[in-house]
């Protein structure tokens, strides 16, 4: 049963060594990252599960001891998904689950054994809310940490320019994530998001899925748009 979620954006800038001399711009968000971390420990889950956007080469599962790395963004930092194991475990974590990675080392994660999920952005939303159910059954009490971003169209100088739909889907989104309301993420609009990039729809539609019949309180800790992408964080408790 889900017991807790963080939901996070996932761009690589958040790590101070890739964003390097632009990294207080996103200080807030890195604020408001960790005090949602701040909801999964005393949730005592007995699994976590980081979940994020991936494409083909890092969707499925990671286990923990998995490395990643920000080697195409000019930084030669590697980050585990939990604890060290002494080797490098499965395949590198996809860049999303490598920022996951890299805030639960941040907060100085040492609870329940965490797991990765990279997650495919055109999954249809059927399947996301079928594996959400399928996590949020995989132990007595499951914590999730969500990554993902909003809409990429919010500005003339995003990277997916200028979408006057970007502002409203994303707006209902951090309304949804808010009010923990799992009906509204499983109705956004799954092509709409591909259009918009919206990469954390489909690990928000996972989170929905885990989130049915566990009713939990919500709250929104951050929403803005800083070089033009819906950055959005929220707790569920």
């Amino acid at each position: 049963m889900l017991v807790a979620a963080a939901v996070c954006p996932c761009p690589p800038l958040l790590v101070p060594d890739v964003a390097a001399g632009a990294a207080p711009e996103l200080d807030a968000a890195r604020t408001a990252c960790a005090d949602a971390l701040g909801v999964l420990a005393p949730s005592r889950p007995d699994l976590l599960v980081v979940i994020g956007p991936a494409g083909p080469a890092g969707h499925g599962t990671h286990p923990e001891g998995a490395v990643g790395d920000f080697r195409e963004f000019g930084v030669g930092l590697e980050v585990r998904l939990g604890r060290d194991r002494g080797t490098p475990a499965g395949r590198p974590l996809p860049p999303s689950l490598a920022v996951g990675a890299w805030l639960l080392a941040r907060t100085g994660w040492t609870g329940a054994p965490v797991e990765g999920l990279g997650v495919e952005e055109t999954l249809e939303t059927a399947r996301c809310t079928e594996t959400g159910r399928e996590l949020a059954g995989r132990a007595d009490r499951v914590a999730l940490l969500v990554m993902g971003d909003g809409s990429a169209c919010r500005t003339l100088k995003a990277p997916g320019y200028l979408d006057e739909r970007a502002a409203a889907f994303d707006a209902e989104a951090a309304r949804a994530l808010g009010a923990a309301d799992p009906e509204a993420l499983t109705a956004l609009d799954a092509s709409l998001a591909y259009a918009l990039k919206a990469a954390g729809r489909a690990p928000w539609q996972v989170l929905a899925g885990a989130a049915d019949g566990a009713g939990p309180a919500g709250r929104l800790l951050y929403e803005d748009a800083p070089y033009g992408v819906g950055y959005l964080v929220a707790a569920w408790s």
